[in-house]
C-alpha cells in the first residue's frame, strides 16, 4: 500500500518520469491521497468506465484487468513509482458526471473498506475522484498525460 499518492498533470512521459526522486511537488497541478494501491484504483476506475456497474467487482476480475496501469518508472528498493493513467480512462474521467463519480466512489470505498478495514485510507474518496476528473479534463484540453506518482 502506497503511503503517499500525487496525481499530477505533464506534457509527456519524459517529465513525468522526472518527477521520480522528488514528486510533482508545486510544479504540477495535482491531487494527492494517502494509504491506497494506485495501480488497483487505476485499473478499478478504468474498469468502472468500460463496465459501468455499483457492484464491487471480484478480485479476481480486478487483478486480471487488461491493460493493467503501465509504469513510467518502475519502483525500485525504495517503492517510488510513476504510472500513466490509460488515455481512454483520462477521457472517461474528464467527460464523467456527478453520478457517475459518485457511483464509482461508492464501489471504490466499499472494496477499500472489504480489503483494508480499519486501515483504510481516510481520504474522501468522492473529493480525491473529482479532484482527479479536473485534471483529466485538463489533460484532455491541453493534450497533456495524467500520472500517478507514489511512495
Amino acid at each position: 500500500m502506497a503511503h503517499g499518492i500525487v496525481f499530477f498533470l505533464a506534457p509527456d512521459d519524459e517529465t513525468a518520469a522526472a518527477t521520480r526522486l522528488r514528486g510533482p511537488g508545486q510544479a504540477f497541478e495535482s491531487v494527492t491521497c494517502r494509504f491506497i494501491e494506485p495501480d488497483s484504483a487505476i485499473a478499478e476506475w478504468d474498469m468502472y468506465f468500460e463496465e459501468p456497474s455499483a457492484e464491487v467487482p471480484p478480485l479476481e476480475q480486478l487483478c486480471g484487468w487488461r491493460p493493467w496501469p503501465e509504469w513510467v518508472t518502475a519502483p525500485l528498493n525504495d517503492g517510488v513509482e510513476v504510472i500513466a493513467l490509460p488515455q481512454r480512462l483520462t477521457r472517461a474521467l474528464s467527460t464523467a458526471g456527478s453520478t457517475e463519480l459518485e457511483e464509482l466512489a461508492g464501489r471504490w470505498t466499499t472494496r477499500l473498506r472489504s480489503a483494508d478495514g480499519d486501515d483504510m485510507t481516510d481520504d474522501d474518496l468522492l473529493a480525491v475522484l473529482q479532484g482527479v476528473a479536473r485534471l483529466a479534463a485538463s489533460a484532455v484540453a491541453t493534450g497533456g498525460g495524467l500520472y500517478s506518482w507514489s511512495f
